[in-house]
Formats: C-alpha cells, sequence, structure tokens
C-alpha cells in the first residue's frame, strides 16, 4: 500500500514524545461523581449488573458518592431507589427524569411540576434534563419545547419548592452542529454516530438552546442548577464563565470533556480558580471503571503533558492529548467532592467517607 491509498480510518499515528506520566490513585477528598448512569432506561438492562462489585470499587477507589442520573419516575423511580440509594445509604443519590411524552395535551407543564414534587418525596435527589428538550420535544402544535418555555414555570417552582438541584444537558459538542464535511473536527466520530449530528433545518442552532439555558437559571434564581458537561459548551470558557459571574445559583460538572478542557489546561484551570466553588467532578463513564477516576484525578491534579485521553484508538472525540491541570490539594478537593457535598442537599444529608 502506498501512502495514497492510506484511508482515514487506517491512520494510527504512535506519538514521539517523550514526558512523565504520573498515576494518580488518591483524591484530594473523598470522591462525588455528581454525573453516572446506573439504571436501566435505554434498554431495560440495569447498567451497573452487579451492585455489590460497583461499591468494592468504589472503596478502592475512593468515592464516596455516585449520582445516579437514571432515576426517572414513579415505580422505575422506586426500582433505582431500592437497587442502590436505599441499599447502601450515602453511597448514591438518584435523580428523576420526566415523561416527556406526555406533551402531547394541554397541562402538560404542571403534570411536570407535580411529577418532581412526587419524584423528591419518594426519595430522589435532584431531576436531570436531557437534550432532547429543544432537539426532540414537540408539544401538542407539533413545536419544539425549549426549556425557557413559559409552561415549565410549575416544574421550575416545584425545583425552588424541595430544594433540590437540576443537573441539565441541553447541548452538545460545538462541531455536532456545524456541517459534516473536512473541516469539521469531529467527523470520525459523527460518522460512528450519525444521530449526533444537529445540522440542518429541523434543528434549531447550538446558540438557540444556550440561550434558553442562560434564561431559566437568570429567570429563576431560588433553584439550584448543574450546567452538565462544562455547561455544555467546553470549548467556549468564557460563555461558561460569564454565567458562572453572573449566577450564584449555578455549578457545571466535567462529565465527558476532559479530552475538551486538556486541550486548554490553562484555561481550564483559570476558570477553576476564578470559581472554585463551581466546579464538580462527574464522569458520565456508566459503569465506571477504576481507571476512570484515575484519568480525571491526573487530569486535575498532575502537571503531565501530552496524555492520552482515552485508550480506545482513534480516540472517540478527536485525534489529540491532553494536558494536566496541576491543581494544589485544596481545589483538587473542592472539585473532586467537597463542592457536590455543598451544592446537593441529598449529599450533604446523607455523606459518606467512603
Amino acid at each position: 500500500m502506498t501512502l495514497a491509498d492510506l484511508r482515514l480510518r487506517d491512520f494510527a499515528p504512535v506519538s514521539m514524545m517523550t514526558g512523565r506520566a504520573t498515576r494518580v490513585t488518591r483524591p484530594a477528598a473523598p470522591i462525588v461523581d455528581v454525573h453516572n448512569h446506573l439504571g436501566r432506561r435505554l434498554n431495560g438492562v440495569w447498567r451497573a449488573p452487579d451492585p455489590d462489585a460497583l461499591v468494592a470499587l468504589m472503596d478502592a477507589a475512593q468515592v464516596a458518592t455516585i449520582v445516579n442520573l437514571d432515576g426517572e419516575w414513579t415505580e422505575e423511580l422506586e426500582a433505582n431507589l431500592d437497587r442502590y440509594d436505599r441499599r447502601f445509604p450515602g453511597r448514591f443519590v438518584t435523580f428523576a427524569r420526566l415523561d416527556w411524552s406526555d406533551t402531547k395535551t394541554p397541562g402538560w407543564g404542571e403534570r411536570m411540576g407535580a411529577s418532581l414534587t412526587d419524584s423528591v418525596r419518594r426519595g430522589a435527589g435532584g431531576l436531570k434534563l436531557w437534550k432532547d428538550i429543544g432537539l426532540r420535544v414537540r408539544d401538542e402544535r407539533d413545536e419544539l419545547i425549549f426549556l425557557d418555555d413559559e409552561r415549565l414555570e410549575p416544574l421550575w417552582d416545584a425545583l425552588a419548592e424541595t430544594g433540590v438541584p437540576a443537573l441539565i444537558h441541553t447541548a452538545d459538542p460545538v462541531a455536532f452542529f456545524q456541517p459534516l464535511d473536512s473541516r469539521n473536527e469531529r467527523v470520525e466520530e459523527l460518522l460512528r454516530h450519525p444521530d449526533w449530528h444537529f445540522y440542518g433545518p429541523e434543528f434549531p442552532p447550538l446558540q438557540r438552546l444556550m440561550d434558553a439555558l442562560d434564561a431559566v437559571v437568570a429567570n429563576h434564581p431560588r433553584v439550584r442548577f448543574i450546567g452538565a458537561h462544562v455547561g455544555c459548551l467546553a470549548e467556549n470558557l468564557d460563555w461558561v464563565e460569564q454565567m458562572l459571574d453572573r449566577y450564584p445559583n449555578y455549578c457545571v460538572d466535567l462529565a465527558a470533556r476532559v479530552a475538551e478542557l486538556g486541550r486548554q489546561p490553562r484555561r481550564t484551570r483559570a476558570l477553576i480558580e476564578r470559581h472554585p466553588d463551581r466546579v464538580l467532578l462527574g464522569t458520565d463513564c456508566a459503569p465506571p471503571e477504576a481507571a476512570d477516576y484515575e484519568l480525571y484525578l491526573r487530569f486535575l491534579q498532575s502537571s503531565d503533558e501530552a496524555f492520552p485521553y482515552s485508550s480506545e484508538e482513534p480516540p472517540p472525540t478527536g485525534r489529540w492529548t491532553i494536558s494536566g491541570l496541576g491543581l494544589p490539594d485544596d481545589l483538587a478537593a473542592r472539585v473532586e467532592g467537597d463542592n457536590a457535598r455543598a451544592f446537593i442537599p441529598a449529599l450533604a444529608a446523607g455523606s459518606s467517607d467512603g
């Protein structure tokens, strides 16, 4: 085969860089993973098949608590609470979801608020809202529903009254909203997952989704909000920082964005230094493995440069490496667990050192 015949899918360059490789296994504080999926919402199969084995892994990795974002509602919520929260007190906090198939008849906003209140009464520690709001979910007029829809006011009222946070994933990486062509940095990933591509007249622009998130956080200061995946805009930390500057009721998690943050380590560290109490560790690795937590600890605590963020070949996000932040122990402790324990009431009430 000549070089002219080399296909992109077969291109697997090996880095010639030589650098320090620090293995970080000890967190600066017991870990809280605020973004994980342990339920059976996608295919009816539990994402963590053996809860006892998961707790043993948590003990070994010094993970105090995992937030399970797959609680659903009513009977399925009860099943998640029984399997995790009630069986292992303090080790899991399950967040509820909402039944978005129930938006074809008027009054759905009130029903959403009532559902959240019922879920908290059952034991849910928060609410997970996903990107189908704004991209997929439609109302009785077959129009897209956005987070800033006034009909959702009963939901925000219920969140304010119960005091539980809403963790919101409202958008995906910027490249997912761009044309799928030779200039798209995530082209390999999107070819593997064409349903992640949101470019075209049937989808709103990314800015519309971010504006809706901004409006909801601004208009509901009594509600605790967590912006998933670095506020859903890890490529633009100026935007993320502006929201953190304006809204004391807003935090962000790091879940599944180490690849983005690790190629801008100085800017990422500056964001954490400016808002040391507002960044939370999450992994989105379901079920998690010890190596997942070691990667996050290496990223946060070490000053290593140009190391892989994944063992997959090619790397899932893009063909680049990342560098560590080198956070001091006090900042690392906040991100790795202390901030979550302060921001999420259920964690403060049932905290465990694992």
